[in-house]
């Protein structure tokens, strides 16, 4: 579960402010705005505030979010990661496992981070400069994670199934679902959600020019319309819409407009609804009841908790009530936490197999182990590949000012 980690969140270009490349609620890089302007109720777009010191506790929220999910995916189900343990993780995990299992929801608190991010970071941009932005920061890990993940599975070492050559090069364009072709990526159907979303915020918002009241009209109008499509059951406005996530996007977008104006009674209104919203998607899709065939017994209470709790602290970053969170290595934190989600899941089965069932490493310390290489294989994605080849392909997708025309 993108959760950039993701990418570097801006308040929008500005002649004031700096390059800032934003991103996914994955890898985001958030800044703070100066002090809130009034919501416009203009059809005019309002410039950004300028940007000053960094969110870094979004940075420290992000990587929960992304340890939440790496938690499920190596001790909170079944399926693949019993080959790697050699048994189920409830096993290896008696009594973890069950806390594990609610991993999922850090995807939703990663929706909520996304929405608040690319608010931000949308505001004041043009289409093409918020094009840009975006490709930059998603791609360069992405595409070298699908090419990782492809080799070491290509290995004859390694006892998992490669896809087909066609179907990995499919996987380099991110649209690999709608094309109904084998995943290199576990995660990278929270990334295919990511890039529907910027499609509609960049058509409704972007592209017009930001503003409050457009803005507000799009919270209302994709929440309505989304809540219509879980009633028609039509496939394709299913796909468009994504009912079950929009409330998270919904949700983080109202907290940016409380971030601008703490006493906007709308925009706590669209949290609050998407709040609502949210909680019962959460609960519709996770929660079952115990049983024989079910790896884990999730309570509907722990789900909202968690949901809320979200919500709760987006909330209180959006508000300065966490502001004397400014760790330093929080923006290390926050820069590993995009490509930790994209290599954790399937190269961690691999290093949980050999540490576990080659090397007879306790199931705690294989864990916490395979956790560590991860964040290190991740920082030497983010050394290697990020921090050149993002500003490098921003650069060369933004396009250049028109030369001017001189007197002959």
């Amino acid at each position: 579960m993108t959760i950039t980690p993701q990418d570097a969140g801006r308040t929008g270009a500005g002649p004031s402010t700096a390059t800032a490349p934003p991103g996914t609620g994955f890898a985001e890089e958030a800044r703070v705005p100066a002090p809130p302007l009034p919501g416009d109720g203009s059809g005019a777009s309002s410039p950004p505030a300028p940007r000053h010191s960094r969110m870094r506790a979004l940075d420290g929220l992000r990587l929960l979010a992304a340890l939440m999910v790496a938690a499920y995916h190596y001790g909170g189900r079944g399926g693949d990661i019993t080959a790697a343990w050699g048994s189920s993780p409830a096993v290896q995990f008696p009594t973890a496992h069950t806390w594990f299992a609610y991993g999922p929801l850090g995807v939703q608190i990663f929706f909520v981070i996304s929405g608040f991010v690319i608010c931000m970071s949308g505001w004041g941009r043009s289409l093409s400069s918020f094009f840009a932005s975006r490709v930059a920061r998603l791609m360069p890990a992405y595409w070298a994670a699908v090419v990782l993940v492809t080799l070491v599975f290509a290995l004859p070492v390694v006892a998992y199934e490669a896809v087909s050559p066609s179907d990995a090069l499919v996987n380099l364009t991110l649209l690999q679902q709608p094309l109904g072709a084998d995943r290199v990526l576990g995660v990278c159907w929270t990334l295919w959600a990511e890039i529907r979303f910027y499609a509609l915020f960049a058509l409704f918002v972007v592209l017009p020019g930001a503003n409050r009241r457009r803005i507000v009209l799009f919270c209302a109008v994709w929440t309505l319309a989304a809540a219509l499509t879980k009633a028609s059951g039509e496939p394709f406005l299913d796909v468009l819409l994504m009912p079950e996530h929009a409330p998270f996007f919904v949700g983080g977008i109202g907290l940016y407009l409380v971030h601008r104006d703490r006493r906007d009674a709308v925009a706590w209104g669209i949290v609050g609804v998407s709040w609502l919203l949210g909680q019962h998607h959460a609960v519709a899709d996770l929660w079952h009841p115990a049983g024989q065939d079910a790896f884990s017994y999730r309570s509907s209470a722990v789900i909202i908790l968690i949901v809320t709790a979200g919500f709760a602290v987006v909330a209180a970053i959006a508000l300065g009530a966490l502001h004397r969170v400014d760790w330093p290595w929080l923006t290390v934190a926050g820069a590993l936490t995009y490509p930790f989600y994209l290599v954790h899941e399937h190269l961690g089965w691999v290093v949980v197999g050999v540490l576990h069932r080659t090397l007879g490493v306790p199931a705690a310390l294989t864990a916490v182990l395979t956790v560590g290489a991860m964040l290190a294989l991740a920082w030497l994605l983010h050394r290697y590949v990020e921090r050149w080849s993002t500003p490098l392909l921003r650069k060369a997708l933004t396009p250049s000012a028109a030369p001017r025309r001189t007197a002959p």
